[in-house]
C-alpha cells in the first residue's frame, strides 16, 4: 500500500515523537547553564525505508535558593593597660574615640575636642618614665633612714640665695598674699624653688599628650583621665595650647600644678584680673598660697620648731594608733598629737622658736635634719598635702627658714 506524502510525514513526525529521557550531565563538567535530555534513537520503517530520527528537548534545572545568613557583630570592649608597652596604633586610637566620648559628656567644647583629641600621638617616653616610680619597700627597721643626703642635696647655696633675691623683690606681692591667706612667704617661696629652679625647669611635655598616653597605659588612669579632661577645660578657659607643657605626670606651670588643681585653685597675685601660672611669678606665689590655705594653713603658726629630744623618752607610749588613709609610711614617722605642754612634761621642748602651749604637735625625730626631732604643726600636714613626702615636706621647711633669715 502506498501512503500519501501527507500522510507519509504526519504519520513519521509521530512515530518519531517518543517519551524523552534525560541524561544528567555530571558535576563540573563544562555545561554550564542547561542539561540536555537527549531521547533514545527509535527506528521507523516506511515502505522499504528505514529513518531514524533524534529529538533533543532542553532541560533546565529548577534553581536552589539559599536563604542568606546574617551574623550579628560582636563589639568586644578594648581592654587598656593590660598588654606591653609595645602597643599596636590601632589601640590607642581605639582609647582616642572613648575620649572624645568622655569629653563630650563633660560639656568640653566640640571644637576643642576635634582641635586635640584626633592629632594625640601616643608618647611612649612619658610611659616609660611613669613606670619607673616604683613604690620604694617599706623598711621594717627600728632606724628610719637619715635625712642628711637628700637635705644636703636639695638645700644648696645657690637655692637659698635665689631665694632671698626674689624673696625681697617680690615682697609687695608676697606679703599681701600673707594678709590674704595667712601663709608664710617664704614657705610658699621655698616652694617655687624646690619644684621649678624659680621658674626655671618647668617641664617640657605636651600635657595634653602625655596625660592622655598615661591614661591610655591604665596602670594610674583613674589618676590621669580626669587630669586629661581637666587639660580640656584649661583650653576651653582660654589657656593656650603651647602653655600647656609641664612634667611627664602632668603638672604644669610654676607651681608645677596638675591640671585639677589649676582650675580649681589658680589665683590672681598681680591685680590684673587674670591667674597666669605660667608667666607670672606673682600668679604663682597667690596660687602656691592659695592651694596651702585650703589644704589647712594655720595663720601664724611656724611649720615647725626643732626639740631636744631626751634619751629616756618612752617611745613606745607616743606612738600613734591612727591609720592614714594615704601616704602611711610617711605619717608612721610620727607619733600622736599632744599639746607642746604635754610635749614639755615628756622632756621634749623647744629649742628655737616657741609654740603656745595648747597648740598640738607631733613629734618626728630627725637625724640628719640640724637638730635631733622637730615638733610638727598642722602646716607641715599642709606642706604634705603639696606633696606627701617627709624628705620634701622638711626640705621645704628649711629651705624656707634660711630664705628668711637672710
Amino acid at each position: 500500500m502506498r501512503l500519501k506524502p501527507g500522510l507519509m510525514l504526519a504519520g513519521l513526525a509521530g512515530l518519531a515523537l517518543g517519551p524523552a529521557v534525560a541524561q544528567e550531565i555530571p558535576p563540573g563538567s563544562a555545561a554550564a547553564d542547561v542539561q540536555l535530555a537527549q531521547a533514545q534513537p527509535q527506528p521507523v520503517t516506511v515502505g522499504r525505508r528505514t529513518y531514524t530520527r533524534t529529538y533533543t528537548q532542553p532541560v533546565y534545572p529548577r534553581p536552589v535558593y539559599q536563604q542568606p545568613v546574617y551574623r550579628q557583630p560582636v563589639y568586644r570592649q578594648p581592654v587598656y593597660g593590660q598588654v606591653p608597652m609595645a602597643r599596636p596604633t590601632t589601640g590607642f586610637e581605639t582609647y582616642k574615640a572613648y575620649l572624645i566620648g568622655r569629653a563630650r559628656s563633660e560639656r568640653v567644647r566640640e571644637a576643642t575636642i576635634q582641635a586635640v583629641i584626633p592629632g594625640l600621638r601616643l608618647n611612649s617616653r612619658a610611659i616609660e618614665l611613669d613606670r619607673a616610680q616604683r613604690p620604694t619597700r617599706p623598711s621594717f627597721s627600728d632606724a628610719p633612714p637619715s635625712f642628711g643626703p637628700y637635705l644636703s642635696k636639695h638645700i644648696t647655696s645657690s637655692l637659698i640665695n635665689r631665694g632671698r633675691s626674689r624673696y625681697y623683690s617680690h615682697w609687695p606681692h608676697l606679703s599681701r598674699i600673707q594678709q590674704r591667706t595667712g601663709v608664710d612667704p617664704s614657705v610658699v617661696m621655698a616652694i617655687y624653688g624646690k619644684e621649678t629652679s624659680y621658674g626655671q625647669v618647668t617641664g617640657n611635655f605636651d600635657l595634653l599628650e602625655a596625660l592622655a598616653s598615661l591614661a591610655y597605659e591604665g596602670r594610674r588612669r583613674a589618676m590621669f583621665e580626669p587630669e586629661f579632661l581637666a587639660a580640656l577645660k584649661l583650653l576651653d578657659q582660654g589657656v593656650q595650647r603651647w602653655q600647656l607643657k609641664g612634667s611627664y605626670a602632668g603638672a604644669t606651670g610654676f607651681p608645677q600644678f596638675m591640671p585639677t588643681v589649676v582650675l580649681k585653685l589658680r589665683a590672681d597675685g598681680d591685680g590684673d584680673g587674670y591667674a597666669d601660672i605660667w608667666r607670672s611669678e606673682p600668679d604663682a606665689f597667690a596660687s602656691i598660697a592659695n592651694y596651702l590655705q585650703q589644704a589647712g594653713w594655720k595663720r601664724g603658726v611656724p611649720w615647725a620648731v626643732p626639740a631636744r629630744v631626751p634619751a629616756n623618752l618612752n617611745r613606745a607610749a607616743i606612738r600613734s594608733n591612727i591609720t592614714p588613709p594615704k601616704c602611711a609610711a610617711v605619717f608612721r614617722r610620727h607619733s600622736r598629737w599632744m599639746t607642746v605642754a604635754q610635749w614639755r612634761s615628756l622632756g621634749v621642748v623647744s629649742t628655737d622658736r616657741s609654740l603656745p602651749d595648747n597648740e598640738l604637735a607631733a613629734l618626728m625625730e630627725t637625724n640628719g635634719a640640724h637638730a635631733p626631732g622637730y615638733l610638727l604643726t598642722a602646716n607641715y600636714k599642709a606642706i604634705l598635702d603639696y606633696n606627701c613626702s617627709n624628705f620634701y615636706a622638711m626640705s621645704i621647711g628649711l629651705l624656707a627658714d634660711a630664705i628668711a633669715r637672710g
